[in-house]
This record gives structure tokens, C-alpha cells and sequence, in this order.
């Protein structure tokens, strides 16, 4: 942990990283300017190129809303939330948010999922690149149709009416987050994705997808291999099988 923080806003975005020197500064300033106060604590696991330092020289400039979470070693995407989620719950938060570095995901829809939570009272708000037909950007249609697939197998599976289980962008009320032992989170690629989404369902939360357009990054290298969609397609057999009330604190 970089430093100790006082809460001075309500949402905390969640940005993790792995070798996103391009990208890192432009999506911290732009999330900044929102007309919406986002704090932000980015999650890198010690990027070799760099990542975490131009994170530090910008914490000099925005000392009371941006931190840095280092973490030894590269763990997966999963591990790298759960211990963004236990940071922003320990710094008492009352919405986190979650987005990738690389601009795949418009900053400006952050607003819209906190309003969504917030004001709408969701306990989950989605970035859907799937509620309003297919709003994917850049990709090869070989890519667009695993990924929309992906998301129709979860649905036959598990039977949650979630368009974009494999999504991102999600806003979680702390409320949420709070509830669930999060150690007992199993997965660690994109099947965390579908496994935060999954018992939200099943435990009968407020979930509400709102459409985004989403793009194919600019600049870096996107971190999807064979091994993470062979972890999804098996993980969600595994879930559909396990009592999800056992993940809830006593």
C-alpha cells in the first residue's frame, strides 16, 4: 500500500495493471475530469515496464484521490480485484467501481453506472456491450463471436438472465461486496467476471445492465489467451454446482 488515505468521495474506480505504461497517465486524467468525483486506486502486479512509477510522480499531483496498490507478482485479473476490493472497503467507500486501463471501456460511462447505483438503487450496475444488440467496436467477428457466445453458454448454465457476464465495467455497492466472504472467490482469469455476477444473482441482489459501446484498446497488449476461456468454460459448471449461500460472512 502506497500511503494512508482519507475518504473524501463516495466512489473508488479500480483500475488493474500489467505493462499499461501507454495508457496508465491518459485514463487517470481522464477520469479526473469527469464531472462526476471518482477516486482512484490503481492495482498493478509489479509491471515490468514501469506501470507503478508514472503512477507515483502523478500521486504527487493528485494527493488526495489517487492511490497505488503494488502487489509482488502477476496473480491474474481476479486476484487483482479482490485485493482492490478489500482496500476500498477498508477505506469505507460506498461504491466501487471497475474498468480496464486501456480505454476499452469510456471513462464517461462511469457516471451512468454510479447513477445507476446510487440513485436507481442497484447493488450492480453492468456495462453491457450486449443489452442493446452487439456494441462492439475494432474486434474481428471471430473475437465478437466468442465473446457473445461466451455470454449466451453462461445463460443456458447458470439460468442468470445476465446479457455480458464476461463484462468489465461494473459498478458494485459496497453493500454487496461487504456481504460475501471475498476470499471464497475462486477464479482468478475472466471467469471471476462471471462468478462476482453469478451470486449476485443467486443471492438475490439488484443487478441492472446499461448498454456501453465498447472498444478495442489503442495501445498495449491484450492479456486474453486460451488458458483464461478454458477457465470460463469450465468454471461456470463449476459454480452452477456450488452452494452460493456458503460465501456469505457469518
Amino acid at each position: 500500500m502506497h500511503k494512508i488515505f482519507f475518504v473524501h468521495n463516495q466512489a473508488i474506480v479500480i483500475i488493474p495493471t500489467y505493462n499499461e505504461k501507454e495508457n496508465i497517465e491518459s485514463i487517470i486524467r481522464t477520469v479526473f475530469s469527469l464531472p462526476e468525483p471518482f477516486d482512484i486506486l490503481v492495482v498493478d502486479d509489479n509491471s515490468p515496464d514501469g506501470t507503478s512509477d508514472i503512477v507515483k510522480s502523478l500521486i504527487d499531483e493528485f494527493p488526495d484521490n489517487l492511490n497505488l496498490l503494488l502487489r509482488e507478482k502477476k496473480e491474474g485479473l481476479g486476484r487483482a480485484y479482490i485485493a482492490g476490493f478489500k482496500w476500498a472497503l477498508e477505506h469505507n467507500y460506498e461504491y466501487i467501481l471497475e474498468m480496464d486501463a486501456d480505454f476499452s471501456h469510456n471513462p464517461e460511462d462511469l457516471v451512468r453506472l454510479l447513477a445507476t447505483c446510487r440513485d436507481d438503487n442497484y447493488d450492480l450496475s453492468i456495462g453491457s456491450r450486449y443489452v442493446s444488440g452487439i456494441t462492439v467496436m475494432n474486434w474481428p467477428l471471430s473475437r465478437v463471436l466468442l465473446s457473445y457466445f461466451a455470454s449466451k453458454y453462461v445463460n443456458i448454465i447458470t439460468g442468470m438472465p445476465v446479457k455480458d457476464s464476461t463484462a468489465g465495467f461494473v459498478c458494485y455497492k459496497a453493500s454487496f461486496l461487504s456481504s460475501i466472504d471475498l476470499d471464497k472467490i475462486s477464479f482468478i482469469g475472466y471467469a471471476f467476471q462471471i462468478e462476482m455476477k453469478y451470486y449476485a444473482y443467486k443471492l438475490g441482489f439488484k443487478i441492472k445492465e446499461i448498454p456501453i459501446i465498447f472498444s478495442e484498446r489503442q495501445h498495449g497488449q491484450s492479456k486474453m489467451n486460451k488458458k483464461i476461456v478454458f477457465e470460463a468454460m469450465w468454471g461456470v459448471i463449476q459454480m452452477r454446482f456450488r452452494n452460493v449461500k456458503k460465501l456469505l460472512k457469518k
